[in-house]
Parts: structure tokens; C-alpha cells; sequence
């Protein structure tokens, strides 16, 4: 058999490449842009690889049934349509931008808590970080990335009011 590091299968590897590219899609569109929005190429991009991370992740089971992980994957196939559709959805023309904000954002942190533990428990490979996904590193990982959530979604949130405002637009 060959060399797959940590025993991922092809499938995971694939998963894990796709998760990756995501992730920094998001990045840089929260770093261009200040938000991830699907106007732009990197938005969209982030989107659409995170819709194939979690499709890709449905049929992986290492313990022979679902774990949160997928149910994650669910939640953030609800959140990226509500996301990007939000401004079609009747009865939110005014809070959409707002909804759109908070969808597109949470689905990266949800995307945050596989990736934590995933990550932890298996690098390096000769020693992972963390011995399970109950260890005490792994929820100040994921303490980290609750805390960057908030104050991030609070940023946009108040960055878009200011900007709807100057418009003269309502919110």
C-alpha cells in the first residue's frame, strides 16, 4: 500500500485540498474586500469550494457513521444558499445585506471547527498537537476562532450600517 500520510484515503486528501483552497479564498476576500461576498472572484470562489469541501466530506466516515463534521456540512449547505439568495428572499430587502453578512461568515466558522480539530489531531504526523478532538488545545482553538467570529460579523455588521447610512440608505 502506498504512503498516505496520517491515513487519509484519496478522498480525504481531495477534501482536505479543496478545504484548504477555501479557506484561503476567504481570507483574501475578507482581507480585499472586508467581507465575503459572492460580487467578487474570490467570494464566489470561496463558495463554491466550500460547497464541494462539504459534499465532499458527506461520504467520509472514518468511524462508520456521521459525526458533527457532517452534520457542519449540512448546516453550511443551508447557510450558503440563505447567503447568497438573501436578497431574493421576500420579507428581508432591507436586513438581506445584513443576513448575508452573518450566513456567509458563520459558514466559515463552522468550516473553522473541522478544520481546528482535524488539523490538531493529526500534525505533525509523528506527534499530533492535540490526542483527541476532547483536548483541552483544541477548545482554545476553537475558543480563538468563536472570539475572531464575533468581533469579525460585529465589524461588518457596523461597517455596512455606517456605509447604508451614508447612503441615506435604510437598515
Amino acid at each position: 500500500m502506498p504512503f498516505v500520510p496520517n491515513h487519509l484515503s484519496v478522498l480525504g486528501i481531495i477534501h482536505t485540498a479543496i478545504s484548504i483552497l477555501a479557506i484561503i479564498f476567504a481570507i483574501i476576500a475578507l482581507l480585499r474586500y472586508g467581507k465575503i461576498t459572492p460580487k467578487t472572484f474570490f467570494g464566489l470562489g470561496y463558495i463554491w469550494l466550500t460547497v464541494l469541501t462539504c459534499l465532499t466530506a458527506l461520504p467520509i466516515m472514518k468511524t462508520g457513521h456521521p459525526t458533527p463534521g457532517h452534520y457542519l456540512a449540512v448546516i453550511i449547505l443551508i447557510l450558503i444558499p440563505i447567503g447568497v439568495y438573501a436578497n431574493k428572499i421576500p420579507g428581508l430587502k432591507k436586513a438581506a445585506d445584513y443576513v448575508q453578512i452573518i450566513a456567509i461568515s458563520t459558514t466559515l466558522f463552522l468550516s473553522m471547527i473541522p478544520t481546528t480539530v482535524e488539523t490538531l489531531t493529526r500534525l505533525p504526523i509523528n506527534h499530533p498537537i492535540a490526542s483527541s478532538p476532547a483536548d483541552p488545545k483544541i477548545q482554545v482553538g476553537l475558543t480563538a476562532f468563536a472570539v475572531i467570529y464575533l468581533f469579525g460579523v460585529t465589524y461588518q455588521l457596523l461597517k455596512l450600517r455606517k456605509t447604508k447610512k451614508r447612503l441615506g440608505q435604510q437598515h
